[in-house]
């Protein structure tokens, strides 16, 4: 089974073009705002992903648009890399540590969207990046890869940390939902949509 998706977003706020490759593991992400790259680049690596993403956004105005619509067409990307869901885990989990922060995430990729956020950052930026949008990623992920998602903070800390251990064990959380374990479709209605 290939699981990839190759696709685009364009609107009058944003251009971004993405190639996935669940079984692969290069990546190559450009969307002009540094600490989101940084947190992208984590996420592609711990995940195990194969991931080009480039963005161009209205980033002169601020980074809100580009995030949100990033995680918009990375949760499309994940949706429809793995088709009919056919043989997949369905639920992953992972807990991370980063020196004293403490962040878990559990995923249900069956068809549900649903997301829980509750994490609390101490700085409110971390550089020129604005720590609420990783909820905005996040939230925008969930609803279009139509995945139930709870990211749950046990320890917090400094906020670079807590974003970190948030992507890491995301990243974790998905790669073990999105596992191919057998040829049978883990729901008993028989699809997930």
């Amino acid at each position: 089974m290939v699981r990839q998706f190759k696709g685009s977003r364009n609107t009058k706020e944003t251009q971004i073009d993405i190639k996935l490759d669940l079984d692969s593991n290069e990546y190559n992400i450009n969307t002009g705002i540094g600490f989101f790259d940084h947190m992208l680049e984590l996420f592609a690596h711990h995940g195990s992903f194969g991931l080009e993403l480039k963005a161009a956004g209205d980033i002169h105005i601020d980074f809100h648009h580009t995030v949100e619509d990033t995680g918009i067409l990375l949760g499309q990307a994940f949706y429809n890399a793995t088709g009919d869901k056919k043989g997949i885990k369905r639920y992953g989990f992972f807990k991370v540590p980063m020196d004293e922060a403490l962040v878990e995430c559990v995923i249900d990729f069956g068809g549900r969207p649903y997301f829980s956020y509750d994490l609390e950052f101490i700085s409110q930026k971390c550089g020129d990046f604005d720590m609420e949008l990783i909820e905005e990623f996040f939230r925008a992920f969930a609803s279009n890869a139509k995945i139930n998602l709870h990211i749950i903070m046990h320890k917090n800390g400094n906020s670079h940390h807590v974003s970190e251990a948030a992507f890491k064990s995301f990243a974790r959380a998905l790669k073990e939902a999105l596992t191919v374990e057998n040829d049978r479709l883990m729901s008993t209605k028989g699809i997930i949509e």
